[in-house]
Order: structure tokens, then sequence, then C-alpha cells
């Protein structure tokens, strides 16, 4: 083993090296969240708007963009569940033999954190098999599963709004992705805070400031994504 490879399996065994992990790829979602969001509410906006942004993803680069951005925030997802999950195994472990209440609520905190990390990634695996697959959703079978329009061009194109107002039309799908996206945000209302920490960016002072924007930013979140779902299921975009 050289120099470099030691080097990096000492940082991943570490407390301070998973935390900055965790921290790193906490900051890469965020950010994909927010930008995610902003191009789901283009759903309101109508079908046309809604598939010029998905046909821009789907061509930047030549179309391998989109696969580029799937796979690194796969991996940033994959790293930052288990870079928590071992961290907070961890500081269990160091915590027993002296665990007294606040530790025993620390862990509790830890453990909440862990599932509902764990959640969000299944949510994530069926979020993508919904709309690639089509898992789960008779209205995304047969022909609706592709659905075309002839856009203002002239142009047959693929309609992914159809497709996104077939996929939650189903109650348990809308009503699992709003439990999802309750997970996602308890989690963001906590983790948003502790990246900050790690990150340097959160002391006594500006404390009270990050734990309002933590909690502010997950609540915009909370009602941008489930608008959508639940808009579709109570007749948006119904003919």
């Amino acid at each position: 083993m050289n120099v470099l490879s030691r080097s990096l399996c000492s940082f991943w065994n570490s407390s301070i090296g998973k935390k900055l992990i965790v921290a790193i790829t906490g900051l890469v979602l965020v950010l994909f969240l927010a930008g995610h969001l902003a191009g789901n509410l283009l759903v309101f906006k109508g079908r046309e708007a809604f598939n010029d942004y998905a046909d821009f993803l789907h061509t930047l680069l030549h179309g391998a963009g989109v696969w580029f951005a799937r796979f690194g925030l796969l991996i940033a997802l994959v790293l930052h569940v288990w870079a928590t999950i071992t961290l907070s195994l961890q500081n269990k472990a160091a915590r027993e033999p002296y665990a007294h209440e606040a530790t025993v609520q620390a862990t509790k905190s830890s453990l909440i954190m862990i599932w509902t990390g764990l959640t969000i990634l299944a949510f994530v695996a069926f979020h993508l098999a919904q709309f690639t697959v089509h898992l789960g959703n008779p209205h995304l079978a047969g022909a609706e599963a592709y659905p075309t329009y002839i856009s203002m061009a002239g142009e047959k194109k693929t309609d992914a709004w159809q497709m996104v107002i077939n996929g939650f039309q189903v109650w348990y799908v809308v009503l699992f992705y709003v439990i999802a996206m309750t997970m996602l945000c308890s989690h963001l209302s906590h983790g948003v805070g502790s990246m900050f920490q790690t990150l340097g960016l959160r002391s006594r002072k500006t404390r009270g400031l990050v734990s309002s924007i933590s909690r502010g930013y997950a609540l915009v979140i909370w009602l941008g994504f489930i608008s959508i779902p639940i808009a579709i299921l109570f007749g948006f975009g119904k003919h």
C-alpha cells in the first residue's frame, strides 16, 4: 500500500474524514435539491415549458450530461448515507462506557438521521424506477409509458409533462412521495445545520441564524416538492 492509499484510508477511518465526507456530499445534495425543485415547479407553467426543460436536460452534452449527473448524485448519496451510518455507529460505540442523558439523546438523534437517510435512499431508487421502468403505477404502462406531443415548432417529442401527470394519478404513490419528502426535510432541518458546523460556518453568534436557515430551507423544499403530486392527484393536468 503506497503513501496515498494509506492517507486515504486514514482519512476515511477518522471521524473528521467522515464528517467532511458527510458535509461535502450533503452540500452537493442540498444544491441539487434546490435546482431540481426549480425545474420540477415548471410543471405548473405547462406542457411546453416543462418539456423544454426536460429536453434541455436530456440533450446536455449530447445526452451524456444527465447520466453524469445521475451517477454523480448516486455516488454522493451513497457516500453520504454510508459515512453517516459508520460515523453514528462509531460515536455510539465511543459513548457507551460513559452513557448519560445527553449522550443518549444524541444517540437517538443519530439513529433518526440513519433511518431517514435509508428511507430517502430507498425512495430515490423507487423514484428513478418509477419514471424509467415505470414501477408501481398502472398509469405508466403501454402507450402511456412514453406519451408524445407535437411541440410549438411542429416536432413530435416525448411528453415528459404528461409522464409526470400520469405518474401521480395513484394515491399510494403520492402518499409514499409525501412521506419520503417529510422524512427528507426532517433530515435537512438537522443536517444543514450540521453541515454548516463541519465546514466551520456556524459559531455561537450565528447558531440561531443557521438553525433558521436550515428549517426555512427544509420547509421550502417540503412545500415545493409535495405541492406537485398533491395538485396532480386532486385534478391538476387532467383534461
